[in-house]
This record gives structure tokens, C-alpha cells and sequence, in this order.
């Protein structure tokens, strides 16, 4: 049973090595350019977002860690979304860049905040993204980069077996899709589990 799983993910990266590569180059170049904004912002714009940061810690320290549900609802709404969005945009040829423009944009935003945090606050700033950004990230973005491999080759095999009148079953693989997709959504469960329920405990233990 083992063995013949290992050999399923093995098959299965091979299979997607080249979508894999690409993935991850596009979710870097979206870090480095998401971290060049951070540095390239005008002074009062600089100013604007670090007292927001200021008020932020401020009011972890005088009124502790937020209600743990409601962020915990929060931030799997936005998985949930996410999930679902790309999702849904795999099960069509038109929805392709869609999905490549939304890892480039969450590599983006990952490297805006950690660039303009650590630019803000020095040594500081990377203890602070180590302990309040890194954890959770650690799973949400390879499940996103899983689900987002998984809808671009979904939408290129639609695209060879209607448009290029190439024959093939398109259903096993819709089902293969489907529970991938489930699978990481489950995964970021887990990561708004963390988020919600650990990752303030830390902020507050680095902010005493």
C-alpha cells in the first residue's frame, strides 16, 4: 500500500515537474517584487502602514491575544475562498492565467510584509517574521502552489482533450483535481488552526 502510494506522488511529480518550476519561479519573482515595493514606498506612505504596525502591537500588549474563534473563522473563510476560486477558475482554459495571477499575488503580499517589516524594524523585524509570519506559511503556500499546479494542468488537459480533439477520460482526472484540492484545503485548515490559536501567543512572547 505504501509502496504503491510513493509510487503515485512520484509519477504524479514527474508528471508535473515543469509546472512545478514555473509555479515556484512566479511565486518568487512575486516575493521579490512584493519586497521592492516595501523598499521603494514614499516616506509618509512608510509612516502610514508602520503606525498601523505600531497600534497593532500596541494593542496585543494592553488588551492580549484577539478572540481566537473569530480570527480562526476568519482566516478560513479566506482560505476557503482562495481554495475555491482557483478552483473553480481550473475547471476552464480562460481561468489559467487567473490562476498563475493569484500565486503571483500572494507571493507578492508575502514579500511586501516581511520586506516592509524587516526594513521597519531591522533584527527585530525578522524575529518577528519568523515567529509571526513563517509558521503558518510554511503549509499555506505549498498547498496553494499544490492547488494551483493542480488547476493549470486540469485546465491544459481540458484544453488538449476539447480543443485539440485528442481522446481521454476527463472525469478520473477531474476527480484527482477535486480531492487535491480538498486535501490542501484541509491542510490550511490547519494553518488557520495555527493562526488563529498560536501565532498571537508568539507575537505577544516577541513583543514582551
Amino acid at each position: 500500500m505504501h509502496r504503491r502510494v510513493g509510487q503515485t506522488v512520484r509519477s504524479y511529480m514527474q508528471e508535473h515537474q515543469m509546472h512545478y518550476v514555473f509555479t515556484v519561479v512566479l511565486f518568487a519573482m512575486g516575493i521579490i517584487f512584493g519586497s521592492i515595493v516595501a523598499g521603494s514606498l514614499a516616506q509618509p506612505q512608510k509612516q502610514e502602514l508602520f503606525s498601523f504596525i505600531q497600534y497593532f502591537f500596541l494593542d496585543l500588549q494592553e488588551h492580549g491575544v484577539p478572540d481566537a474563534n473569530a480570527q480562526f473563522q476568519h482566516s478560513f473563510g479566506y482560505y476557503l475562498k482562495m481554495v475555491g476560486i482557483m478552483w473553480v477558475f481550473g475547471l476552464s482554459v480562460i481561468g489559467l492565467p487567473i490562476i498563475l495571477l493569484l500565486l503571483f499575488l500572494k507571493g507578492m503580499m508575502v514579500g511586501f510584509t516581511v520586506g516592509f517589516i524587516v526594513n521597519q524594524l531591522k533584527w527585530q523585524g525578522i524575529l518577528f517574521s519568523l515567529t509571526g509570519i513563517l509558521p503558518q506559511n510554511m503549509l499555506i503556500v505549498p498547498a496553494l502552489l499544490i492547488v494551483g499546479v493542480s488547476g493549470t494542468a486540469f485546465s491544459l488537459r481540458l484544453m488538449r482533450t476539447r480543443f485539440l480533439f485528442k481522446k481521454g477520460e476527463i472525469l478520473p482526472y477531474f476527480a484527482t483535481y477535486t480531492a487535491t484540492a480538498a486535501g490542501m484545503l484541509a491542510i490550511l485548515t490547519i494553518a488557520a488552526l495555527f493562526e488563529a490559536f498560536v501565532t498571537p501567543h508568539l507575537m505577544q512572547y516577541v513583543l514582551k
